[in-house]
């Protein structure tokens, strides 16, 4: 067998063994009295019009096509439908042959990193960063080159640049991120793109810039800007996961960019990938919803609510955070060095945190707040008696 999917398989990450661990616990004491902030698992209710148009679709659509197989890469009518919103709401120049329909962000993520790396290539990730970039990248036969952000987690242009080397393939950036819920402004993403021209130039290869978008839409307050608009030799990999609240139902989408160096090829090979991964054809049903709901947003207030809740009685706690600007994940300082150690003592007061040890970064966890506001309001006593703890 395969040593190292043996090992992933029984080694799951921190996020996945926690939600595993809360599912237990609740059999255990009751789900009311474990407070699970683990898993990115969205809570606000799906638009009504996913609703309204899955039902239509039942009952006025052939069982042929709903259920039936589409082309590999995705329905053509519903790659329209991507491209179109695309191009309306953000300018894009992004054609619907270069749209790849996919089962979620993580599968456009693995299929965009399995067309672009033959083997051996370095592919950046901005610390902290989402866990599973790391086994993607590695799955792909790439390796995993750590980048630092600044002490506010924005993005460290001269690290970037220090990182980016001629076996750089790609950088991977996340905005709003995941887990510290930075938006990156429209003059950090000029400045980066500069950056990736420059070096680009210097080596003589395209540096693909491998956006992952599945929290565009979340943000309070915040503009996101579109960095496909900025720079070329990018890759879009976007989920409906968050924004209309189908994390279970697995669509999404990847996208080439137009203006990208040899844009067909680099298609091609994606789609290629696909194939070579048994991604084809995402499910039928849900491409279908896409089409008409795309563009359509679950109620952000909700986590909005809840970010402003937690973050505030957190830090009035004396607990240092920053303040997310979009997705819904709060970081949060740990109150000691190890962060593992100090989510096995939050464990004493059924409070299931993430350590930041996986996410690239020491010393902090990440709170998921996209769970109902009664949870966040009935854990602040443990969060405080947890903060207590540590007084003594």
């Amino acid at each position: 067998m395969n040593e190292r999917k043996r090992k992933l398989g029984e080694e799951r990450f921190a996020i996945r063994e926690l939600f595993e661990y809360g599912k237990r616990r609740a059999k255990e004491i009751g789900r009311e009295n474990v407070f699970d902030f683990s898993i990115g698992n969205p809570s606000s209710p799906a638009p009504d019009g996913v609703k309204e148009e899955i039902i239509r679709l039942l009952n006025e659509v052939s069982s042929a096509e709903l259920h039936g197989y589409t082309s590999a890469q995705g329905d053509p009518a519903v790659r329209k439908a991507v491209a179109d919103y695309l191009h309306s709401e953000f300018g894009a120049e992004i054609s619907a042959n270069r749209i790849y329909m996919s089962c979620g962000a993580s599968a456009s993520l693995t299929v965009a990193l399995n067309a672009i790396l033959s083997g051996g290539e370095e592919v950046a990730v901005l610390a902290p960063y989402f866990p599973e970039y790391r086994v993607f990248i590695e799955g792909a036969r790439g390796f995993v080159k750590e980048v630092a952000t600044d002490k506010n987690f924005r993005l460290d242009l001269d690290a970037l640049d220090q990182a980016i080397t001629k076996n750089t393939a790609a950088v991977i950036l996340n905005s709003p991120n995941n887990p510290t819920g930075v938006v990156y402004r429209e003059e950090e993403i000029k400045s980066f793109a500069a950056l990736l021209n420059r070096k680009s130039r210097e080596f003589k290869k395209p540096v693909y810039l491998i956006s992952d978008e599945p929290y565009r839409e979340l943000t309070y307050g915040a503009k996101v800007p579109f960095p496909a608009n900025y720079y070329d030799n990018t890759i879009v990999c976007y989920s409906f996961s968050k924004c209309l609240t189908l994390a279970g139902e697995r669509i999404g989408y990847l996208a080439v960019n137009d203006r990208a160096e040899e844009a067909d090829a680099l298609y091609t090979a994606c789609v290629g990938a696909g194939r070579d991964l048994g991604f084809v054809c995402a499910p039928a049903l849900f491409q279908q919803v896409i089409r008409k709901c795309v563009g359509m947003t679950s109620d952000v207030g909700v986590y909005e609510k809840n970010r402003a809740l937690l973050y505030g009685a957190l830090t009035d706690m004396g607990y240092a955070a920053v303040e997310p600007e979009g997705a819904f994940y709060l970081f949060v300082k740990s109150l000691e060095p190890d962060a593992k150690a100090f989510c096995e003592r939050a464990k004493k007061y059924e409070l299931l945190l993430v350590p930041s040890d996986s996410f690239g970064i020491q010393g902090y966890v990440r709170i998921s707040y996209c769970v109902p506001t009664e949870q966040i309001k009935n854990s602040l006593p443990k969060f405080e008696a947890l903060f207590k703890e540590y007084l003594r």
